[in-house]
C-alpha cells in the first residue's frame, strides 16, 4: 500500500507539472500574440507603419488615457480573482448556483458602480481635461465608455479562469487585440481621430472581449439566483482588491502624473519608453493567470500544488533575460516601435526595465497569497502604495517644471523602482517569512 502511494505521487506531480506548462504554453502564445498586436497598435497611431501618425503630445495622452483605464480596473480586480477562486473550488451543485448568482449581482453593480462614477467625472470633466492636456473632449468621452467594458470584464475573466477554460481566456485576448488594431488603422491611420480614435479603437477590443465572454458564460444565466452572503462575499472581494489593487496602481499611476507635470511635448518620450518597461510586468499575466485557480483549487481540496514556484522560475527567466537585452540593446525596441524621432528615448529603457522587474515577481507574490487567502500581507501593499502614489506626485511637481527633462524622467523611473523594491521585499516576507494564513 505504501509502495502504490509512493508511486501515485511522483505520477501525480508530474501530470500537474505537464498541464501546467500546456496551458501556460497556450496563455503566453495567446498573449504574445496579442502583445504583439497591441504593440502594432502603437506602431499604427505613431504613423511608424503607416507614415501618418499622431504627434508625441497626443501619444502621451493616449497613453495617459490607457493608464487611466488600468486605474479604472482597480475597484474590480478583487471581483476576478473571487470569483476564480470559488468558481475553481465549486466542486459541489449548490456552490456552482452560488458562483452565477454572484456573478450576476456583480454585473447588475458594476453597471450602477459604472453610472455614479460617469457622473462625478462628468462634474469634475473640465479640470480632468486640463490636467491630462487633453485637447480633443472626445478622448475623454471614449475613455468613460470604456470604463463599463473595464468593470464587466474581471467578472467575465474570472468565471473563465475558475473553470481553467484557458482556451478562449485566450482567444478572447487575441480577438479584442485584433479589434483594437484594426480600430486603430481605420480611425487613426485613415481618419487622422489621433488620440480620440485611438481611444474609441481600445473601445471596441474591450467590447469584443466582453462579448466572447458572455457569450462562453452564457449557461450562468440558465442557473437559478439563490440568495448571497453579501457580507461574506465582501469579506473576500475587498482584501483581494486592495492587495492586486495596490500592484495595479503602482504599474499605471506614473503615466497621468508625468502627463500633468512634464510639458506634453515631452511626455511622448517617457510614454514610449515606459510602454517597453511594462511589457516586462505583462509578461507575467499569463502566467499567474494559469496560476491562480490551481493555487485556490488546491487549497479547496488539500492537494500539494507547484505552480507558484513554476511560475516564478518561468518569470525570473524571461523577465531576466528579457531586462538584460533591453540594457544592451535598448534602441531595438525603439526602432521597431516608433519612428526615429523616439529614439531620443533610448536612455530612459535600462532604468524602466530594471525598476519594473521588483513589481513583475511582486505581481506573481501577491496572486499566489491571494489565491491561498493570505490576506495578512494586505494593509502593508497598500500603505507602500499611497506611499508611491504621494513620493511620485512630489517628484513629478518637482523635476516637471526643471529645464532638463529627462533628468525629471530619470528621477520618476527612480522613484518607481525604490517604492517596487520595497514591494518586492513586503511580498518575499510573506510568502515565505510568514506562511500562517489570514482568518478571513
Amino acid at each position: 500500500m505504501l509502495a502504490e502511494r509512493a508511486q501515485t505521487a511522483p505520477v501525480m506531480a508530474e501530470k500537474h507539472h505537464i498541464t501546467f506548462f500546456r496551458q501556460t504554453g497556450w496563455m503566453l502564445m495567446a498573449s504574445t500574440t496579442s502583445g504583439l498586436m497591441m504593440y502594432l497598435v502603437h506602431l499604427v497611431v505613431t504613423g511608424k507603419l503607416t507614415g501618418r501618425g499622431m504627434p508625441t503630445s497626443e501619444y502621451g495622452v493616449f497613453t495617459a488615457l490607457l493608464q487611466v483605464v488600468t486605474m479604472m480596473t482597480i475597484p474590480t480586480a478583487g471581483i476576478q480573482q473571487v470569483i476564480a477562486q470559488q468558481e475553481a473550488g465549486a466542486i459541489t451543485e449548490e456552490k456552482k448556483r452560488v458562483v452565477a448568482s454572484e456573478f450576476k449581482g456583480v454585473a447588475i453593480a458594476m453597471f450602477f458602480l459604472w453610472l455614479v462614477v460617469a457622473a462625478i467625472i462628468g462634474v469634475f470633466w473640465r479640470q480632468i481635461a486640463v490636467s491630462l492636456q487633453i485637447t480633443n473632449p472626445a478622448a475623454l468621452l471614449i475613455t468613460v465608455l470604456i470604463g463599463l467594458t473595464s468593470l464587466w470584464m474581471p467578472a467575465v475573466q474570472g468565471l473563465l479562469q475558475g473553470r481553467q477554460n484557458f482556451l478562449w481566456l485566450g482567444f478572447m485576448q487575441i480577438t479584442s487585440a485584433i479589434g483594437r488594431l484594426g480600430g486603430a488603422f481605420i480611425l487613426v491611420a485613415i481618419l487622422g481621430f489621433w488620440a480620440a480614435g485611438a481611444m474609441a479603437a481600445v473601445l471596441v477590443g474591450m467590447a469584443g472581449l466582453v462579448a466572447i465572454g458572455l457569450w462562453q458564460a452564457r449557461d450562468v444565466w440558465s442557473i437559478g439566483r439563490i440568495p448571497v452572503r453579501w457580507r461574506n462575499w465582501l469579506g473576500r472581494v475587498i482584501p483581494l482588491t486592495l492587495g492586486l489593487g495596490a500592484a495595479n496602481f503602482m504599474l499605471s499611476v506614473d503615466m497621468p502624473i508625468t502627463q500633468h507635470f512634464f510639458p506634453k511635448e515631452q511626455t511622448g518620450f517617457y510614454a514610449a519608453a515606459g510602454m517597453i518597461g511594462r511589457a516586462l510586468v505583462f509578461l507575467t499575466q499569463p502566467l499567474t493567470m494559469v496560476m491562480f485557480p490551481k493555487l485556490a483549487r488546491a487549497r479547496a481540496t488539500g492537494e500539494k500544488s507547484y505552480a507558484l514556484e513554476l511560475t516564478l522560475c518561468t518569470t525570473i527567466i524571461f523577465v531576466g533575460l528579457a531586462a538584460i537585452a533591453a540594457t544592451i540593446l535598448p534602441w531595438v525596441p525603439l526602432r521597431i516601435m516608433y519612428p526615429r524621432e523616439y529614439l531620443a528615448a533610448a536612455p530612459l529603457i535600462p532604468w524602466f526595465a530594471w525598476c519594473m522587474l521588483p513589481l513583475t515577481l511582486s505581481q506573481v507574490m501577491i496572486n499566489s497569497l491571494m489565491a491561498r487567502a493570505r490576506f495578512s500581507a494586505v494593509p502593508l501593499l497598500v500603505l507602500v502604495a499611497i506611499s508611491y502614489g504621494v513620493a511620485l506626485w512630489f517628484v513629478g511637481r518637482h523635476c516637471g517644471g526643471q529645464p532638463n527633462t529627462f533628468a525629471g524622467f530619470r528621477s520618476m523611473i527612480q522613484t518607481i523602482g525604490a517604492f517596487n523594491l520595497l514591494m518586492f521585499g513586503i511580498c518575499a516576507w510573506f510568502t515565505w517569512g510568514r506562511p500562517t494564513p489570514s482568518p478571513i
